[in-house]
């Protein structure tokens, strides 16, 4: 066992302000990357070496595995291995586990694995069928209805106060599908994940005996993650704690991204009036990324937002400047985030030490086609691959059956689409509300999208002509591994971090979400959208670019603005972009004049080849490549098909038509 004064060397001045706080109330406001973890496993094991702890009377929690046992195996590196660190529902499972037969005088229920073996017979019997996305929303509301202490009489009105909704359904609706799904549960007896929680705080407060049992054994509370508590959770820790205020929480209010699954900022922020005479302690010295990573953090919540949060302090060495960058279209924002990840790792990046985070699932198809034409190998975090993904490949299938069977209108592409997905329950409006139903809407919009993309490169693009590009996309997209770059929602990137992240489609409508067209998010939305903008810049630890794009596809309206929290960010030169028009651009003749005479020659040799092909196929020359693109093949040279991937105004069916030439021309 470390003797105390060893246990507080190995701490910064707040975090060992953290360790002498061994009593509590204690509030730990701990920003992104201070040392959270390091700094309560130290306090407690600094009260167990002071011996004020017996180490089996504290009992430390958490919210995921992961973090339990990290904190098990640092607590045991400090000569504290019998303290318990556990999640609230592994804490909850073993007192309900061991006090239910001496309540109840029977055995424990059974734990349904899955929510879906119960929901499904619970929709059907009050008049419901729905798919697994369907399932997979009801699931996550009757947990947010549990965790949120709402009783299933009053969902319905609770609900449509809290702006909740569950795809297209009716708050009554939902509320029956609970009803018959709590009755399957009784008939049956079974309780899923959350009756844990409920069981164990019903036995505690009905039950004195067993509560002072419990107030016996445990007299030391450490909470982590303390902005992640649900109603429920705070409830079960007040049982746990009776009255006595031997409690240390720990979190950060601008991390708080889960207010759909019950939690709020609020309760780590009013932590101090609920408890009077609490301690406030802050930990704001960052040792995960560089000032300018750092800089950019701090700046995302200006004067007059109440984050309750702490200005972080860097103590890494200066790094890179932080990169913002718009692009004129999607594939445009994709193929330079490829272009730059193959640079980095050519300069000793590793690809798993590199992430691209998106507001939602379906922004993944582009970066997994960009990344896969380059031969970077990804994976995907939280989620599956664009065409791995159940009703994409529903659709797929769909579609090649039409294809092969049916008669197809010329010029009608999108809507033959529109009509062969309709068999998959697809609408062009969007569902209300976000969740399962909207990433699978999002998922078969995406295929309409391309539809759209190619018959407009194509008039006469026929289904067959759609499936052998779907197809394409996807063999070019089966790039994934264990080993390399992760594309990860924001949501699905918290808790992580790696030297460099691409925070990619960062756009007004994209970042604050909206999940209908015209709709202004509210307030309380908007500031959560601006914790979820706060967590993904904080992933980074040396290299951070911030990117977003003009228009969805090339030759598109420039329209789109960046997030309105880059406000505060962006660079002078990058005022034009923000009003969401392009920056101007040079004309020809003056960019030509700054060139050597290699490059003009090149770059005349270029125009002749264009004019050349313009000819032949009986076009103006800008619709072959404009002057810009030309200038930007000057400017780049590459070498390859590989290093085209980048260049504006260069997708891929004109890498496929001109790329060889243009690369004989450029190569001599």
């Amino acid at each position: 066992m470390p003797q105390p004064e060893e246990l507080l060397a190995a701490l910064d001045p707040e975090q060992r302000e953290v360790a002498l706080a061994l009593r509590g109330p204690v509030a730990v406001i701990a920003g992104a990357g201070t040392g959270k973890t390091r700094a309560i496993t130290h306090r407690m094991a600094y009260g167990v070496a002071t011996g004020l702890y017996e180490p089996t009377e504290v009992l430390a929690v958490t919210f995921t595995t992961r973090a339990a046992g990290e904190m098990r195996g640092r607590l045991a590196a400090l000569g504290a291995p019998t303290i318990q660190a556990r999640t609230f529902h592994s804490a909850a499972l073993r007192q309900a586990r061991y006090f239910w037969p001496q309540v109840y005088g029977t055995e424990f229920p059974e734990i349904i694995s899955s929510k879906f073996s119960v929901l499904g017979p619970a929709a059907r019997r009050v008049g419901l069928h729905g798919d697994t996305a369907l399932l997979r929303d009801l699931s996550a509301e009757v947990e947010w209805a549990k965790v949120s202490n709402v009783r299933i009489p009053d969902y319905a009105e609770t609900a449509r106060t809290a702006g909740r909704q569950v795809a297209d359904l009716q708050p009554g609706q939902v509320a029956n599908v609970m009803a018959a799904y709590e009755e399957l549960k009784r008939e049956n007896n079974r309780i899923d994940m959350e009756d844990i929680l409920l069981v164990t705080a019903a036995i505690l407060a009905d039950d004195e005996r067993v509560a002072a049992q419990v107030r016996r054994q445990y007299r030391w509370f450490v909470v982590d993650e303390f902005q992640d508590v649900n109603p429920l959770q705070s409830t079960l820790l007040d049982l746990w704690l009776g009255g006595r205020d031997d409690v240390c929480v720990v979190g950060d209010p601008r991390q708080t991204i889960y207010s759909f699954a019950g939690a709020s900022p609020r309760l780590l922020r009013d932590f101090s009036r609920r408890y009077e005479g609490a301690q406030r302690l802050e930990l704001v010295r960052n040792y995960r990324s560089t000032p300018q990573v750092v800089a950019v953090a701090n700046a995302v919540f200006p004067r007059g937002t109440t984050s309750g949060g702490v200005k972080l302090e860097a103590q890494q060495p200066a790094g890179e400047p932080v990169r913002y960058l718009s692009h004129s279209d999607e594939p445009s924002e994709a193929r330079s985030v490829a272009q730059e990840i193959v640079r980095l790792h050519r300069s000793g990046v590793p690809y798993r030490e590199m992430a691209v985070l998106y507001r939602i699932n379906a922004q993944s198809e582009a970066f997994e086609e960009a990344l896969g034409e380059a031969s970077v190998p990804y994976t995907l975090r939280g989620g599956e691959g664009f065409f791995q993904r159940g009703e994409v490949r529903q659709a797929v299938t769909l579609l090649r059956g039409q294809a092969r069977g049916g008669e197809q209108e010329d010029g009608a592409l999108v809507s033959e689409v529109r009509a062969v997905l309709a068999a998959l329950d697809y609408r062009e409006e969007p569902p209300a509300g976000g969740g399962a139903v909207r990433d699978r809407w999002e998922s078969l919009h995406a295929i309409v999208s391309m539809a759209a993309d190619l018959a407009e490169d194509k008039p006469t693009a026929t289904l067959g002509d759609l499936v052998t590009d779907l197809e394409r996309r996807a063999h070019v997209a089966h790039a994934p591994a264990v080993d390399g770059v992760t594309l990860s929602t924001l949501h699905a990137a918290k808790g992580l971090e790696w030297e460099a992240v691409f925070c990619v489609g960062m756009h007004e409508g994209m970042l604050p979400y909206v999940h209908n067209r015209g709709e202004a998010p509210e307030p309380e939305r908007v500031e959560e959208e601006r914790r979820l903008f706060y967590v993904g810049v904080t992933r980074a630890k040396r290299v951070l670019t911030v990117s977003w794009a003009l228009a969805r596809k090339p030759g598109g309206q420039a329209r789109r603005k960046p997030t309105r929290f880059l406000d505060p960010l962006l660079p002078a030169d990058h005022e034009s972009r923000r009003s969401g028009a392009p920056k101007p651009r040079r004309k020809t003749a003056a960019v030509l004049e700054e060139l050597d005479a290699g490059d003009r020659h090149l770059f005349e040799r270029l125009k002749t080849w264009r004019a050349e092909k313009a000819a032949d196929a009986k076009v103006p020359a800008y619709v072959i490549f404009t002057d810009a693109t030309l200038l930007s093949l000057v400017a780049h040279k590459p070498h390859d098909a590989r290093e085209l991937v980048g260049i504006s105004g260069i997708g891929q069916t004109k890498r496929e038509r001109f790329g060889e030439e243009v690369l004989e021309i450029i190569t001599g």
